[in-house]
């Protein structure tokens, strides 16, 4: 993917696919093998929330990896409560501060989209944040001048894509109808321009 692009790569490493932080570097060091630009990591093991303090060891051990070249690797720590049915707010600053101070380049709290919310956040921490678009999400105007620095949409464009597919069945299916190729032209003529006539 790195060789295949001429912008930056960022990965989500999720838990960096190890718990010990030794493994965590491990992963990082691969990362910048491949050619990563940036990387994230969660403190979600699959399963439950990491404690703090091992949390913190890890974004230590990724951050010592991605800082020690001559290009350094962007890390972003990212604190999983609200999405694991933690919203407590206090703990999320909390373990983001953490991790700015274990190295963490950037802070993100998935799930975090309340405006007042946002601002106690960024008041609190000196990191640059990024906000993940979900339903109810503020838009992107608004999130930059509450100093949100960065946003990510997740899997929703394809979660979009594969609903205009499935409405797109549905009409055929229910009413043999063929409303959705006006939606579609947007898509073919974005095909067309980028690959040529098919």
């Amino acid at each position: 993917m790195v060789a295949a692009v001429d912008i930056p790569v960022s990965a989500d490493f999720e838990n960096c696919f190890v718990h010990e932080p030794s493994g965590v570097a491990e992963t990082i060091e691969l990362g910048i093998g491949a050619g990563l630009a940036g990387c994230s990591i969660e403190d979600w093991d699959g399963e439950a929330i990491y404690d703090v303090g091992l949390a913190t060891e890890r974004v230590a051990a990724a951050a010592e990896v991605a800082h020690r070249g001559p290009v350094q690797l962007v890390l972003t720590g990212r604190a999983e409560n609200h999405i694991h049915g933690r919203d407590d707010l206090a703990e999320t600053i909390a373990r983001l501060q953490r991790y700015q101070e274990a190295g963490a380049d950037v802070l993100f709290a998935p799930g975090v989209t309340a405006p007042d919310d946002l601002r106690r956040l960024l008041a609190e921490v000196d990191r640059p944040v990024n906000v993940v678009a979900r339903p109810g999400c503020p838009p992107v105007a608004e999130l930059e001048a509450l100093g949100v620095r960065r946003v990510s949409v997740g899997a929703w464009f394809a979660f979009a894509a594969l609903g205009a597919g499935v409405e797109a069945a549905t009409e055929f299916r229910d009413h043999g109808t063929f409303g959705y190729l006006d939606r579609a032209g947007v898509g073919a003529t974005w095909v067309r321009s980028s690959f040529g006539p098919q």
